[in-house]
């Protein structure tokens, strides 16, 4: 995590809180690793894998892994054995990646909510992969490049009183000002600035959805005016209307939902550093760090639950992929049911929001999704 101002005493730790964090830690560990391992498998094994939507899902997920596996994972070890036991460049390595999760997790879903604001407020602009590919190269770059700094401010280091004899992973910064400049750094990056574009982003889609609504709500009031001849293609015109507004409604939904638990996870962890680096009269005990810590760890768990509650069929092609395979592997034949899940697919695919329909004027608006 960012610099750690959480210990008054660094020789010394509160037994029961510690069990309470490992057990924390062990089950939101446990979650992030079987939710986004799912989640990729399941956009790997759809048909529609090519979507933008799912893209930029894939990326958010192996985010997620990355803080599971470089953050959550070597603190849950961390508190296991008090102590840092390793050299001084596992130490450096271990808190380089923990924050470069940090920074790809939030980038990668900042990138998701300008797509969904570009493909409501744009829909006919012109879209290219190679674009979404350099975009999602240049967040995981950033995010590399920004970390580098824990490099040099951590290391194995004696603490306490000096010839205690007690080494740990521990950060030294330039006093007084260097904590300051660093935390206030790393709050802004990570933080401030992506939750500002965020908000940005989502007051540009709420309006762009209101004009939606008020357009919908004048063509339903001029259906009732025209003329019998005209008002089958009236209807079919609103019809279609009506459907793109909650496909966009819908993706914009889940985003806006994926954006919330970012920002109700991060505010406290952000929120207690930056009060804690600027305010000499901050409380300094480690409860209120490790609550916002466990609180913050949360957020590369929730993703996978949030997805399966909007695009619910992606987990539903993975259960059906995993009763499939086994028939089909003992009667080297198609197995039925993936026919039957096949031929359901094409009779309700315009019930799956973040599928391409059959329509390009659909495809346009909805912009791949």
């Amino acid at each position: 995590m960012t610099p750690g101002l959480n210990q008054t005493n660094p020789l010394k730790r509160n037994e029961e809180v510690a069990k309470v964090e490992v057990t924390v830690l062990a089950l939101v560990l446990l979650l992030a690793l079987i939710g986004n391992l799912c989640v990729l498998l399941a956009i790997h094994t759809t048909k529609h894998s090519k979507s933008r939507m799912y893209y930029f899902m894939k990326h958010l997920s192996i985010a997620d892994l990355v803080v599971a596996i470089f953050q959550v994972l070597p603190q849950l070890i961390w508190d296991i054995t008090f102590r840092f036991y390793g050299p001084d460049i596992l130490c450096r390595l271990v808190k380089y990646f923990q924050v470069v999760g940090m920074f790809a997790s939030t980038y990668m879903l900042v990138l998701m909510s300008i797509d969904r604001c570009l493909a409501i407020c744009q829909p006919l602009r012109s879209l290219h992969r190679r674009k979404d590919r350099f975009y999602v190269i240049l967040s995981w770059l950033m995010s590399l490049f920004f970390s580098a700094p824990q490099m040099f401010i951590f290391s194995l280091r004696e603490v306490g009183s000096e010839g205690s004899g007690v080494y740990d992973c521990w950060g030294d910064f330039v006093q007084p000002w260097g904590a300051k400049a660093y935390i206030t750094w790393i709050s802004l990056t990570i933080y401030i600035i992506p939750v500002t574009v965020l908000s940005i982003c989502y007051g540009l889609i709420s309006f762009k959805i209101w004009q939606n609504f008020r357009l919908k709500t004048k063509r339903d009031h001029g259906i009732n005016l025209t003329p019998r001849i005209s008002k089958a293609n009236a209807i079919s015109r609103v019809s279609s209307v009506k459907l793109i507004s909650k496909a966009k409604i819908t993706t914009v939904k889940m985003t806006f939902v994926i954006v919330l638990a970012y920002i109700v996870c991060w505010t406290p962890f952000f929120s207690v550093q930056m009060w804690s680096a600027w305010d000499p009269a901050a409380p300094r005990e480690a409860m209120p760090f490790i609550i916002s810590m466990l609180l913050a760890s949360l957020n590369s768990c929730c993703n996978p639950w949030i997805y399966m509650c909007f695009a619910g069929h992606l987990f539903q092609d993975l259960r059906q992929s995993f009763v499939c395979c086994p028939t089909r592997y003992l009667k080297s034949a198609r197995c039925q049911c993936e026919r039957d899940f096949e031929s359901s697919h094409k009779s309700n695919s315009s019930t799956y929001v973040i599928k391409s329909t059959s329509s390009q004027r659909s495809i346009t608006q909805t912009s791949n999704t």
